[in-house]
């Protein structure tokens, strides 16, 4: 069975940027694909970035009971398809899953095994300025991420592992020992 790790976080706090920092030093971990109803940003690429859907198709496919979690963030639906963590079932390897929180509660209730980890951000006006930095995101966009980003802080006592994304190459350091020792666990 592979080892699942979550990844979560509120947005623009960096956990694409640790996730792939943390993929360059550690190949062998891979990264599930999110599927989303939001529309690609722009360099995003279908089936490399997201699987990205209409609204219709993503319902029929919840329907089905093809998604191992789903949510609704901003407006946007989210989820994981059961596929993506069927192609990656194999002994030994390691799958990421960068998830909403909501998602994230799915997965431990569906996968106690998996470790969740919370990338929170150094203060909550860091996390403002990283939003807007992006400029990917209107005003109103960014107020409604904070404003849920403000719920899920409150929840990082949910998770069993949070790292601070202060500086980055900590947080990656930080993670990579996380994954090392998941993967040790699995030996002893």
């Amino acid at each position: 069975m592979a080892h699942v790790i979550v990844i979560t976080g509120p947005s623009g706090v960096g956990k694409g940027t640790v996730i792939r920092l943390l993929r360059e030093r550690m190949p062998s971990v891979r990264l599930s694909i999110s599927a989303t109803t939001r529309a690609p940003r722009p360099g995003e690429q279908d089936q490399v970035d997201y699987h990205f859907l209409g609204a219709e198709q993503f319902d029929a496919l919840i329907a089905e009971g093809a998604f191992a979690e789903h949510a609704r963030y901003a407006g946007q639906q989210y989820g994981t398809l059961r596929s993506e963590l069927e192609e990656s079932a194999g002994e030994g390897d390691v799958i990421v899953l960068e998830i909403e929180l909501q998602g994230a509660r799915q997965i431990r209730e569906s996968m106690p095994a998996a470790l969740q980890v919370f990338i929170a951000p150094p203060s909550f006006e860091t996390l403002r300025e990283r939003l807007v930095g992006r400029g990917t995101d209107s005003a109103q966009t960014i107020d409604e991420r904070l404003a849920v980003a403000r719920e899920e802080l409150g929840a990082q006592d949910e998770f069993s592992e949070v790292i601070v994304n202060d500086r980055l190459g900590d947080a990656v350091d930080a993670l990579e020992l996380l994954v090392q020792g998941q993967l040790r666990g699995a030996v002893d």
